[in-house]
């Protein structure tokens, strides 16, 4: 069969397409899925970057489940700023997503200085001024000082060191507040107005109209939330110079996978650690949308 202009056409662009998709498919294989791989080998081994892996076989597994109080301590601690984070995060994002909504002057402005701390709120400085901030001597407690209130060392207090960083996470509300922002712009006017017709209040509109027509924003904001949270490291390493301490109260579990990995050079038992975390948010994703049909509602 003789290779009519059009095929020969077609397998041209197949051509061009495939080199096009080259680079892609070599930084997939080389950058992801290669130390993909590789990760979850050394998580059956004993490594330590200086000698070549050991086949351990479930070992590292064993070990962290029934021989290692951190990983627990790290897990407890993890799951219980995720917890708290989140929705307060959310909620404060919201609550300034529907202020802005009013249609105020000089809106696009607003956005970007909301939407700054989003940016910033990851990085080492942001860190190092909050870790001054709740410091004994810091500008917190000099300002309860003024109302005659004596305020603890925040982030060398267990009881409270935590909590420092939830408030660092709730700063950091741009993103979602963003993402809330669109969300209300696509709910029309006239059903708001036609709720109010029939003597429906602020808080009734917010309850029976908004949130069950945000809900698929909420849904999208919870998970992207939820795994970012899962992922902190940087407020953590810094505010407590890499220990997890004041008493491992901010032994978070990157923080702890990292001082097991470069701290200790146990790579094989850190990158066990690294998929225990994958599982670990995996099924949290998997919860989320299994539970997702019982309160988002599309527009079908």
């Amino acid at each position: 069969m003789v290779p009519t202009k059009a095929s020969k056409r077609y397998s041209s662009t197949q051509r061009a397409a495939y080199l096009f998709l080259l680079p892609w498919a070599i930084g997939f294989l080389c950058l992801s899925l290669g130390p993909i791989l590789w990760s979850l080998y050394l998580s059956f081994t004993d490594f330590d970057l200086l000698t070549a892996p050991d086949w351990v076989g479930p070992a590292n597994y064993v070990r962290m489940f029934t021989a290692d109080p951190k990983f627990m301590i790290s897990v407890r601690i993890t799951f219980v700023y995720v917890l708290f984070s989140v929705p307060l995060k959310l909620a404060f994002a919201l609550a300034v997503a529907m202020l802005l909504n009013r249609g105020i002057r000089g809106l696009p402005l607003y956005r970007a200085l909301f939407y700054l701390p989003s940016l910033l709120g990851a990085s080492v400085a942001i860190a190092v001024l909050w870790r001054q901030l709740f410091a004994g001597n810091g500008l917190v407690n000099h300002f309860l000082a003024q109302f005659g209130i004596e305020g603890p060392s925040w982030i060398s207090n267990p009881n409270y060191s935590l909590w420092t960083l939830i408030i660092l996470a709730v700063w950091q509300f741009g993103s979602p507040m963003i993402v809330f922002l669109a969300g209300l712009r696509q709910i029309p006017a006239d059903v708001y107005e036609a709720a109010r017709v029939d003597g429906a209040g602020r808080w009734r509109q917010f309850a029976r109209i908004t949130v069950p027509l945000l809900t698929p924003v909420i849904f999208f904001n919870a998970i992207i939330q939820t795994i970012d949270a899962f992922k902190t490291f940087t407020p953590a390493f810094i505010i407590s110079n890499g220990s997890g301490n004041p008493v491992n109260s901010l032994l978070f579990y990157t923080l702890y996978l990292y001082q097991e990995a470069f701290g200790y050079f146990r790579m094989g038992y850190a990158s066990a650690l690294a998929w225990v975390l994958l599982i670990i948010i995996a099924l949290f994703t998997a919860f989320a949308f299994l539970t997702s049909r019982y309160w988002v509602h599309y527009d079908e």
